[in-house]
């Protein structure tokens, strides 16, 4: 390890020695104090060392830390040689700063580059691996229940087995979808003519009998016809619906609504309880924005309102369509879909 490490600092020093050896032009020091130096297709010494570093488990942190303590080595070194009084060494000094500068730059990319890749394939994987057992798993609890020599105790627990993996199953559902869309190919999706009115109603009846405590009024939803993925749509209604109860009063009806105009469909999910914050509103559909320091202290409110969010804005956006949200303490929570027909 000691001996990578060795290797890999005298790439640097010699890419930077090369660097300061070549001759620059006022406009190539220019655009290189802002990083906007040429790239080239052949990996860096900088590009190297930050992977290698990655692969050791060494933090982004440590990483910019080698290079303070290499560029302090250096300087020490420099300083206690005779040459340093000389006219030339400030402006070696400058170009070996711009040199070091422009190497720690190539490597922070490099290692971000590094992280995200190893965090969509792992994403992927956790995503897709598991739901082979999950669905051996749930199968298997269903065929238990239906079994009439189970008394009610043993029914019970299959069912809450059943219910238990199919939550998981659901989680890593959206993990894959997660990854898919972080990859960039995006939530996958499939057009074809549907009536958005029977996906609804068959969601709200599956769910009045799955969760009883739960009041849902439907209304409209007589007809919703367009090109549509049906199970997409499904998702998104079911994780709208499951925020409303989660996050709502429970002693107050959950309202869905479903109408088709003459150019989109309008579909909402209207409940009560206590509102989402205004300065979290926004960021609802934003991974990254949801968990940044702006809205961190909102998670009471909020904590809950996650992937399913993403994925939900992800398929409606697929669908050339707009989302929306409105949350006061007068008038109730309400998600708006608008999804043209064509």
């Amino acid at each position: 390890m000691l001996q990578a490490c060795v290797t890999v600092h005298e790439a640097m020093l010699r890419t930077v020695a090369l660097d300061m050896a070549s001759s620059q032009t006022a406009r190539e020091q220019f655009e290189k104090s802002r990083g906007m130096q040429a790239t080239s297709s052949v990996e860096t010494a900088a590009q190297a060392h930050a992977v290698t570093r990655l692969s050791a488990g060494f933090t982004l942190d440590q990483v910019v830390a080698e290079y303070r303590a290499l560029r302090a080595s250096v300087l020490r070194l420099w300083f206690s040689q005779p040459m340093a009084d000389e006219p030339h060494a400030i402006e070696d000094m400058v170009r070996f700063n711009e040199a070091i500068d422009q190497a720690l730059g190539e490597s922070i990319t490099s290692y971000g580059i590094a992280v995200e890749t190893t965090r969509k394939l792992v994403l992927g994987v956790l995503g897709h691996d598991p739901r082979t057992p999950m669905t051996a798993a749930l199968l298997g609890a269903e065929m238990l229940s239906r079994k009439g020599q189970l008394n009610e105790r043993d029914r019970r627990i299959a069912d809450q087995v059943a219910a238990s993996v199919t939550r998981s199953r659901q989680i890593v559902t959206d993990l894959l979808d997660l990854a898919k869309a972080n990859l960039g190919t995006g939530i996958p999706i499939l057009k074809e003519p549907v009536d958005l009115s029977q996906v609804c109603h068959t969601l709200v009846e599956e769910l009045r009998v799955s969760r009883p405590e739960i009041t849902i009024v439907l209304k409209g939803g007589q007809q919703a016809f367009g090109q549509f993925d049906a199970t997409r749509m499904g998702q998104v209604f079911s994780n709208l619906i499951a925020n409303a109860f989660h996050h709502g009063d429970h002693a107050r009806p959950i309202t869905v609504t479903l109408t088709q105009g003459p150019e989109a469909v309008e579909f909402s999910v209207h409940n009560w309880g206590k509102p989402i914050a205004p300065d979290v509103v926004p960021h609802l559909f934003n991974l990254q924005a949801r968990y940044s320091r702006l809205t961190s202290e909102h998670h009471e409110a909020s904590g809950g309102l996650g992937l399913g969010l993403f994925i939900v804005g992800e398929i409606v956006a697929r669908h050339g369509g707009a989302i929306d949200v409105e949350s006061n303490s007068s008038s109730g929570t309400t998600f708006r879909i608008s999804l043209p027909m064509a």
